[in-house]
């Protein structure tokens, strides 16, 4: 079985990668900068430096590759869904041209929307891409990263964060670690076909406000939550020179949860992954803050 892994060093890449070593696989590794893989786990991949962007080079790339975990890379310019539709173009090209037979792909909750969700529109336009290729295809529906907490670092530090959800409205929130769990076993597993939606949503739906009390308790600091209007978030993204359209995607991906969504697959024991927040913020996040 030769599985290739896109973004190996991502949020969900680091994990994913030791776990398919230690299953026994070789994976191939696709990385702008392979040399940024950790030195113990260069020695047990095949490693290919690919822009994953550029279509020709990631068709050479997977060429021959049974299986496909497929993360479109973050975007950089000032037109993010710009940049996802030349991610979905890419992957669907190199899927078909490369023979690549089955594919996992990290998609979001939120993406059976289509539109109106920010970034998400750009994982859901590479979801009907890959759907229309002649591959198997699980798409990973994804909570919100615990992850995301560290991009706020500086905001924990003061004790106060600012959102634009409802501070009671709960939602899945996940481990990156328990993605690449699920991903690793789709992966691995010969028993699916055809296109399916995988849901991973962690132990629980959490509201900002409980999220805020969580973090709080397992990292010692006092952590207070405030609600602001879309303009002042809006225009506190415009402050750190970020274009109109950046700005919309990010903002989206809050607003567009604001109609009453529900996911479309429940919660239940095969979408429901076991790390909680308070123990991923006690030994992942605590450590990165000063005291």
């Amino acid at each position: 079985m030769r599985i290739a892994v896109a973004t190996p060093s991502g949020h969900v890449g680091r994990h994913l990668v030791p776990m398919l070593i230690r299953a026994g696989v070789r994976p191939l590794v696709l990385a702008r900068e392979p040399d940024s893989l950790a030195l113990n786990v260069r020695a047990e991949v095949d490693a290919v430096r690919v822009d994953l962007l550029d279509a020709d080079a990631l068709v050479q790339a997977v060429s021959g590759v049974d299986s496909l975990y497929w993360v479109d890379p973050s975007p950089v310019g000032d037109e993010p869904l710009a940049e996802y539709g030349h991610a979905a173009i890419s992957v669907a090209r190199a899927v078909t041209e490369g023979g690549v037979r089955r594919v996992v792909f990290q998609s979001s909750v939120g993406a059976e929307k289509r539109h109106g969700v920010g970034e998400i529109d750009g994982l859901a336009a590479t979801e009907v891409a890959l759907d229309q290729t002649d591959a198997d295809v699980t798409h990973l529906r994804c909570g919100y990263f615990f992850t995301n907490l560290e991009y706020q670092l500086d905001a924990i530090q003061a004790g106060k964060l600012q959102v634009l959800l409802p501070l009671d409205q709960a939602m899945a929130w996940v481990a990156p670690r328990d993605i690449a769990e699920v991903a690793a076993s789709r992966l691995l597993s010969r028993q699916w076909r055809g296109h399916q939606i995988q849901a991973v949503h962690g132990p629980a739906d959490l509201s900002w406000r409980q999220v805020a009390r969580i973090v709080s308790e397992a990292t010692a600091r006092p952590l207070a939550v405030e609600r602001v209007t879309e303009d002042a978030m809006r225009a506190a993204l415009e402050g750190f020179g970020m274009s109109v359209a950046r700005v919309d995607s990010i903002i989206g991906m809050s607003t567009g949860f604001l109609d009453g969504f529900e996911p479309e697959q429940k919660r239940s024991l095969q979408t429901t992954t076991p790390t909680a927040l308070a123990a991923w913020a006690y030994d992942e996040l605590r450590p990165l803050l000063t005291f």
